[in-house]
């Protein structure tokens, strides 16, 4: 058992505590906790070496079950390519009106292309650790990315999992294919991450 943990007080992370002192907090099965060991917060209820301590029924998070195909996740990159595109054209768009060269004009849409996978990328890795765990495109359409347990990740575990697409994008999207063959549908990113993209249901 972890020695000390946070505890979310008020929405606040608070802490750490000892073993001792959480006893006394009067803690229900729902709080918020963390320790040093844990990738993220958890309800206390979930964490089975805390339940003898406080009290608490163990109630273990159920695995996840179905997996979305690469086809679903292709098609949610596309939206979401759409979507930086369209705010990036709106952008570009009223910055030009402000200049009169036409060679300027040119210049600032071309220099500016690049802004959209970088956009892209810092949407992804704050919208998958967020509450709801997907970006807009997989949001709209069903799905939404955990670890391999089905728990919400980290800002540090999205960040890297993002980061390693590009592990996917040097095979030539041989990367990306492996989703295909695996069972849980993890492409190389995933499984170098340990994370999933999941769906609440089988259709």
């Amino acid at each position: 058992m972890a020695d000390e943990y946070l505890v979310v007080i008020d929405g606040k992370p608070e802490g750490p505590f000892g073993k001792e002192k959480m006893k006394e907090m009067g803690l229900k099965p729902g709080s918020f906790v963390k320790s040093a060991g844990m990738d993220d917060y958890k309800e206390a209820h979930e964490v089975e070496e805390l339940c003898g301590l406080l009290g608490f029924t163990h109630t273990p998070v159920p695995l996840p079950q179905y997996y979305a195909s690469l086809d679903i996740r292709l098609l949610a990159s596309l939206i979401d390519h759409l979507l930086v595109f369209a705010v990036y054209v709106v952008v570009i768009l009223i910055t030009v009106s402000a200049v009169e060269s036409k060679y300027l004009k040119i210049a600032f849409a071309i220099t500016g292309i690049p802004i959209i996978p970088i956009t892209k990328l810092i949407v992804e890795i704050f919208m998958e650790a967020s509450s709801r765990q997907a970006t807009f495109g997989k949001q709209w359409l069903g799905v939404k990315v955990t670890d391999e347990r089905g728990n919400r990740l980290s800002l540090s575990r999205s960040a890297a999992r993002n980061a390693l697409k590009i592990l996917s994008d040097l095979t030539l999207g041989i990367g990306y294919l492996m989703g295909f063959f695996h069972r849980k549908q993890q492409c190389l990113h995933d499984q170098i991450a340990r994370t999933l993209v999941i769906k609440s249901r089988l259709v």
